[in-house]
């Protein structure tokens, strides 16, 4: 998904129409500021790491939709980092920095699974155009294959917005079948009402959390009825979806 910024950049966003996330990793840290401060004016999410451990640890809170991952890491090269990470991640897109002159990284780093590198010193231009190239690409791939929404026994199909459960077809109106999907895109994350509110009626938070609360009961009424629930009530918190407990 991309959007037009006020300078008439166009911007990604993922497909919930939150920005960009994109992880740092560099153990020098002059390097991972340059790159946050660039990639953060591309309206993205940045956060960083300084070694192959912290990596690890912040791709698994922060779920990027890229990694910039630098070859050599106190703990660790970047080749055991890209498995750990394929483990928790094992679609998002990877950009390695190398030396100039370790041909051999490079081509390792490719065999291994990157999918991309800038050899040191490098450009920030270009870091930044190859990194709109490969999010480019793995949402082209993700709307490719990811039209169908899938979170336990429920379907969402985008494009043809038929939803099942079970193999039972599930009529929604138009805002229900808005809802239901912010949900399926988030799964088993807390979603407040504001927040649902400002994806699905596209206001602000003021008063109105009443209709949130009656299309969640609309939705419960035919998804959940005669069924293990999926949707699920975090008092003070809001709303998430998550398969049926078996």
């Amino acid at each position: 998904m991309t959007t037009t910024s006020p300078q008439g950049r166009t911007r990604l966003l993922r497909p919930d129409g939150s920005p960009v996330r994109v992880l740092v990793v560099d153990d020098e840290l002059s390097v991972t500021e340059l790159l946050s401060m660039a990639l953060r004016y591309e309206g993205w999410q940045i956060r960083s790491a300084g070694d192959g451990r912290g990596a690890v640890r912040a791709a698994r809170a922060f779920r990027p939709d890229a990694v910039v991952l630098d070859m050599m890491l106190p703990d660790m090269d970047g080749l055991a980092v890209l498995g750990r990470l394929r483990r928790e991640l094992p679609e998002v897109p990877v950009l390695f920095l190398t030396a100039k002159d370790a041909v051999e990284d490079r081509i390792a780093g490719l065999t291994a699974g990157g999918d991309d590198y800038v050899a040191k010193p490098f450009s920030l231009e270009e870091v930044v155009a190859r990194l709109h190239g490969l999010i480019r690409r793995s949402c082209a791939a993700d709307r490719r294959s990811a039209s169908m929404l899938v979170v336990g026994d429920l379907t969402l199909d985008e494009d043809s917005h038929e939803v099942t459960r079970g193999g039972d077809g599930i009529h929604l109106t138009a805002t229900e079948f808005e809802l239901l999907r912010f949900l399926m895109r988030n799964p088993r994350r807390v979603l407040s009402k504001a927040q649902i509110l400002d994806r699905v009626w596209s206001y602000d938070f003021g008063g109105q959390a009443n209709v949130v609360e009656l299309y969640i009961s609309y939705l419960r009424r035919k998804i959940d009825a005669g069924r293990e629930p999926m949707i699920h009530t975090r008092r003070g918190a809001g709303y998430l979806i998550k398969p049926a407990a078996a």
